[in-house]
């Protein structure tokens, strides 16, 4: 058996379906073998960051390893960032890239660069492929990494003369499941101690419980106990916020609304958080409040980070038992000063919900992007000053009904990952909200969605500038300088690839677009100038001086 064909048979054993690639000569093997296979399907996208992004956003949706692919060189430094995104954000995704002959290669050192070390520091797992014999266990070994928790990135080099050699008496490894092991009885115990004696505990529920099984065994924890709860960014909808104990969404790492409650704690029950999503709070050390952090895995320490107590094993299963040892004990906390916080957070964030201003105001895009949507709707967000926003003042009824990267937190990746979200999700309405910025860096797979006939809504935030970093320069007293730029015409440029363009110019208008987008087949791209200048007010001052008359 030709060693490409092998690769990819064994790629079908690890139950890939898609692979997202810009291939180049060094594939054309591998493509060819794609090509022959009826059970994966081969995506072309036009940048390698396209690929990467997609793939990640598969991983992160399924469990499952996303696959993208691409050629030496330039082609594999481009995968990159994708690489990292899917690192940090614990997002299992296998890259593959090719290389030129290793045995007779005669074009010097053209397009070399060992991408092998280069991918070291920024995978779990690094490997070139150096005889077709070990492709099985190669790929089994990166699957059984990448998907392992915490999950990530492995990358595999396959070069051209190795994808070409016949293999005798091919064999492929058995996908052999296996079980998270679970915390060990003292350290539950410990933790329900911790709990018993606390007067004010609080849940807090990160990127690592977003799992089906941690979704319910969570609901199931705060339903029995009493317990209130908020969330990171990226833990937004493993609760139904709706939940009348959701107090709401650190989206800042200090000084907000919510950080009252924070701070107010005697004890926090961390489950599925670490320090590679930017922190929710501060821990500092001779606080009065204790931190439990419940995970696949140690916490890491951190100078804002450490906590007294580990319990360490499968989450779901965790808090199942801690339910099961409180349950005497539900209710027996405090809830009043609690509920108050909420009812404040919740006051303050629905003030200009009903502002019909014109640009729109990313708080009066929010509600209008909640109430338009189904239920069972989704939201994708790129990098920038509104995700903020999103994440503050958007209620998440479902895991992963807002898709959102605060890991990495790289520009750019926002229209792959909806339209990775929308090839899973066919019957449910996606709507993908990335700022003018972001939008530009990848914008070529517009072409891809078209070619994927995806029905997609693409709002576009136009204010013609690096927004997020506009606000921290203000918040840091600099002059407003250097990041502004001209954009084009966003309606001709839909246009060109074959989607439709809309630019409102009213809220009602907007309303109106949004509602007939939703509506209609095809991929749909909004134009929607936004208006930013409350942030600095908001966000820097206003919040800031509550705290401290809160404090006092």
């Amino acid at each position: 058996m030709k060693a490409s064909d092998l690769f990819i048979k064994a790629l079908e054993n690890e139950g890939v379906k898609y692979i997202f690639g810009l291939p180049g000569e060094e594939n054309l093997d591998v493509l060819e073998s794609i090509r022959k296979s009826n059970k994966i399907k081969f995506v072309l996208t036009r940048h390698e960051q396209g690929a990467g992004f997609m793939a990640a956003t598969y991983g992160r949706l399924t469990g499952k390893a996303g696959v993208c692919m691409s050629t030496l060189g330039p082609g594999a430094t481009n995968m990159v960032t994708p690489a990292v995104y899917g690192q940090l954000g614990a997002m299992p995704l296998v890259i593959i890239t090719g290389q030129k002959p290793i045995k007779t290669s005669k074009q010097g050192k053209f397009q070399i660069v060992d991408v092998v070390e280069m991918m070291e520091p920024l995978t779990k797992f690094t490997k070139q492929v150096t005889h077709g014999g070990h492709i099985p266990s190669i790929v089994r070994e990166a699957f059984r990494l990448a998907q392992e928790e915490r999950p990530g990135t492995v990358h595999i080099e396959l070069p051209e003369d190795i994808a070409q050699e016949d293999i005798e008496s091919p064999h492929i490894f058995d996908v052999v499941d296996f079980k998270i092991p679970h915390a060990i009885p003292k350290a539950i115990s410990h933790a329900a101690d911790m709990i018993k004696v606390a007067n004010m505990p609080l849940l807090l529920i990160g990127a690592g419980a977003n799992r089906k099984r941690a979704s319910k065994a969570l609901t199931q924890f705060v339903d029995t106990l009493g317990i209130p709860f908020f969330n990171t960014q990226m833990g937004k909808g493993i609760i139904d916020e709706r939940h009348p104990l959701y107090l709401g969404t650190a989206a800042l790492s200090d000084y907000d609304f919510l950080h009252e409650a924070i701070s107010k704690a005697d004890l926090i029950i961390n489950v599925g958080h670490d320090t590679i999503e930017k922190p929710p709070f501060f821990m500092n050390h001779g606080d009065h409040s204790k931190v439990i952090h419940v995970n696949f895995f140690p916490a890491e320490i951190d100078e804002v980070y450490f906590p007294q107590l580990n319990v360490i094993g499968d989450i779901a299963e965790s808090i199942s038992k801690l339910s099961d040892v409180l349950k005497p004990h539900a209710n027996q906390w405090g809830l009043e000063f609690f509920l108050d916080v909420k009812n404040n957070v919740a006051t303050h964030l629905s003030k200009y919900e009903k502002d019909d201003r014109f640009p729109i105001l990313p708080q009066r895009l929010v509600k209008i992007t909640r109430d338009m949507l189904p239920e069972d709707g989704i939201v994708t967000l790129d990098n920038g000053i509104y995700k903020i926003w999103f994440a503050r003042n958007y209620p998440a009824y479902a895991q992963n009904s807002l898709i959102l990267d605060n890991a990495l937190a790289t520009m750019g990746a926002g229209l792959a990952s909806a339209m990775m979200v929308k090839e899973l999700n066919p019957d449910k309405k996606v709507i993908s909200v990335n700022g003018d910025g972001g939008f530009m860096m990848n914008s070529q797979e517009l072409e891809t969605a078209m070619r994927m006939q995806l029905d997609l809504v693409v709002i576009i935030l136009n204010d013609n500038a690096y927004g997020m970093i506009k606000w921290k320069q203000k918040d840091e007293g600099f002059k407003d300088y250097g990041l502004d730029y001209k954009n084009p015409d966003f309606v001709k440029y839909a246009e060109s690839f074959g989607a439709k363009g809309y630019r409102p110019d009213s809220i009602e208008n907007f309303k109106t677009i949004l509602q007939k987008a939703l509506d209609s087949k095809g991929i749909h791209i909004i134009d929607l100038v936004v208006d930013y200048s409350l942030n600095h007010k908001i966000l820097n001052v206003l919040i800031k001086e509550y705290s401290e008359t809160r404090k006092n």
